[in-house]
């Protein structure tokens, strides 16, 4: 196999056109199986990128040449060219190889980004410092996809670029199917001639003889460049770009090397900021990917029955069904938040803004303020993009948008970048906001009910990425109250969401160790059940427990509430247990935790440590 042969970059370079098809093919091959060996990670998105990543790395010399991959899912092909094959294995296993670009797995990687749009502004800023005095030269090339395109910090980086004119090549990988502009023979032809140096100076000598000549000059550079205008109009779709001071050129066919090869070249010698369009097929190569009619298996997953997306899903539903007034808002992820049976079933009433959350969320305000009732489904680590909008144009208007947060807390497989750990800190200081966590499938359904019910200002379900706990209707709360599972006397534990399952388990541990027990399940984060707080103070310890960070969430607001409640009394001694301000790697989510101390043995070993505190305030006092 050729592919054996790969082990950097400069492997590449001897190859004639038929080994690279036969390379091509043989990588394609090698993605699929690495993924379906592993279960889960990005396919689509990289099955159609192979042909522009070998051409990247047959013209320029990364990692001299810097290469940035927006989003980064779609590297793969990168790393594996890039002495990375032998890895795959253990993609996004933990201590195994991530599923983004990582500048701890090697030179090659410059920035680990997992979260779009944000390619143009790195770019801009490389660009300015490898072209300032004291920079290397080094030339700066960004891959950004179609999807990407469509968040506003893209357009803020390309507008930077253009009018920096520093040099710095996009690459728009144009994968979607949602405009595919043709061209015909003069089209192609005005592409080529555009994207030619040799025409690009015979361009500007004419320009200049022009406007030297005197009298008319003038006025025939200005019918030159009408006329140009006019052919740009007619054939091509540079005018956005060029308009920005960004030269486009494009669409070229993103699965041709040799073209692309020559597009690049033509590229680095043009100089300048400038825009290179290719159009790639999302899953080529793989049958099941290119019949994927949603997202052409963009990634391995989605909404699994019984999960808390599932139960979301079935939820809204049936809530929009008695509610003519419900719109739900998604950006860029109808699918694995669960909105595609409502837009399939309410069309007119579903929104799919693209990669734009701080979009979402004020457009959700002036829905909310024209007497519709948004519902704005969002993953947690994405939500904290837009909490300038939540906390101001939301929360400050008190609108009665509805967030529904999937994937809080610990994920997993993507790593730091997609962790949802901010939520509730950043959330639960939003004046007026309601905020809901849900411990089971049914108590989820409960919450968007009554979040639904709530006109005073908005509301937040979060919930995890795993699968959700079932439970009967007697173990399902209601309103604004916590729900008590237990009574013990000695040791309160407070659990948060799907952390109500390490509560239960920590409680049988210290239950039969003789430790008298309470389990609350909080429900709403905010704000706090004052009858939870008050039986939390009557024992002696609480320990609290979220899948959030620890410093400033749930269990911190909760200390503070119980040291009020019982001023001028003996407190309880409390003890705040959650997630560190850390970045944490990728791995199983359960393993996640339980590293932390967060599962069942966790959380009664800490209470335990705490029940232990007793003896030496005995001491002391003795």
């Amino acid at each position: 196999m050729i592919l054996e042969t790969i082990d950097s970059p400069a492997d590449l370079k001897s190859l004639d056109s038929d080994q690279l098809e036969i390379l091509a093919a043989e990588i394609r091959q090698f993605i699929v199986d690495s993924v379906n060996q592993v279960g889960h990670g990005h396919l689509g998105s990289n099955l159609g990128v192979v042909e522009l990543t070998l051409a990247l790395h047959r013209v320029f010399d990364s990692p001299r040449d810097i290469i940035l991959w927006d989003t980064g899912h779609q590297a793969y092909v990168h790393k594996i060219i890039t002495g990375r094959r032998s890895q795959f294995a253990t993609l996004r296993q933990a201590g195994g190889l991530s599923g983004y670009p990582s500048r701890a797995e090697s030179e090659h990687d410059w920035i680990e980004n997992s979260h779009a749009s944000t390619i143009l502004s790195y770019a801009h800023g490389l660009a300015t410092a490898q072209q300032s005095e004291g920079g290397e030269g080094r030339r700066v090339i960004a891959v950004i996809g179609d999807g990407s395109m469509t968040g506003g910090m893209a357009f803020e980086g390309l507008n930077n670029l253009g009018h920096s004119g520093r040099d710095c090549i996009i690459i728009l990988n144009d994968n979607g199917r949602s405009y595919a502009p043709t061209i015909s023979r003069l089209g192609e032809s005005l592409v080529k001639i555009r994207n030619n140096p040799t025409y690009m100076r015979r361009q500007a000598r004419i320009e200049k003889l022009l406007a030297e000549m005197p009298l008319v000059g003038d006025r025939l550079e200005r019918a030159m460049e009408a006329t140009k205008a006019a052919i740009r109009e007619m054939w091509e779709p540079p005018a956005f770009f060029e308009a920005l001071g960004v030269r486009y050129a494009g669409p070229f066919d993103g699965h041709d090397i040799a073209g692309l090869e020559e597009a690049l070249r033509n590229a680095a010698e043009i100089g300048g900021p400038q825009v290179i369009h290719v159009h790639t097929q999302k899953g080529r190569g793989y049958a099941p990917a290119e019949n994927d009619p949603i997202k052409r298996l963009h990634d391995i997953g989605g909404a699994k029955p019984g999960s808390y997306t599932a139960a979301f899903t079935e939820a809204l539903l049936k809530e929009a069904e008695e509610h003519p007034e419900i719109v739900a808002i998604t950006a860029a992820m109808p699918d694995s938040t669960g909105l595609l049976p409502f837009a399939e079933r309410y069309p007119d009433r579903f929104f799919d803004v693209g990669i734009a959350e701080q979009h979402a969320v004020t457009a959700a305000a002036g829905m909310a303020m024209g007497g519709l009732r948004p519902v704005v489904a969002i993953y947690s680590t994405f939500l904290t993009r837009a909490f300038d909008q939540i906390n101001l144009d939301v929360g400050l208007h008190h609108q009665p948008v509805v967030f529904c947060i999937d994937r809080a807390g610990i994920t997993g497989d993507d790593g730091a970048s997609h962790h949802g750990l901010l939520d509730m800190v950043l959330l639960t200081k939003v004046p007026g906001m309601t905020m809901f966590a849900p411990s089971s499938y049914q108590e989820l359904q409960v919450m968007l009910h009554d979040a639904l019910e709530i006109t005073s200002g908005p509301v937040a379900i979060r919930w995890p990425k795993t699968m959700a706990r079932q439970a009967n209707p007697d173990e399902v709360g209601h309103g604004l109250r916590g729900r008590k599972l237990r009574s013990g006397s000695e040791l309160c534990i407070v659990a948060v969401g799907k952390m109500l399952d390490a509560a239960e388990a920590a409680a049988e541990l210290l239950e039969a160790e003789g430790v008298s027990t309470t389990v609350w399940d909080a429900r709403v984060v905010t704000p706090l059940d004052p009858e939870l707080i008050a039986d939390a103070a009557r024992h002696p310890f609480v320990v609290t427990v979220e899948d959030g960070l620890r410093d400033g969430g749930v269990g911190a607001a909760i200390a503070d509430r119980i040291a009020q409640v019982t001023l001028g009394r003996p407190a309880p001694r409390v003890r705040v247990l959650g997630v560190p301000a850390a970045y944490i790697p990728h791995g199983k989510p359960d393993a996640i935790l339980a590293d932390l101390g967060l599962d069942g043995p966790g959380v009664a070993a800490s209470a335990r440590e705490l029940l232990a505190t007793a003896g030496s305030l005995s001491a002391e006092r003795h």
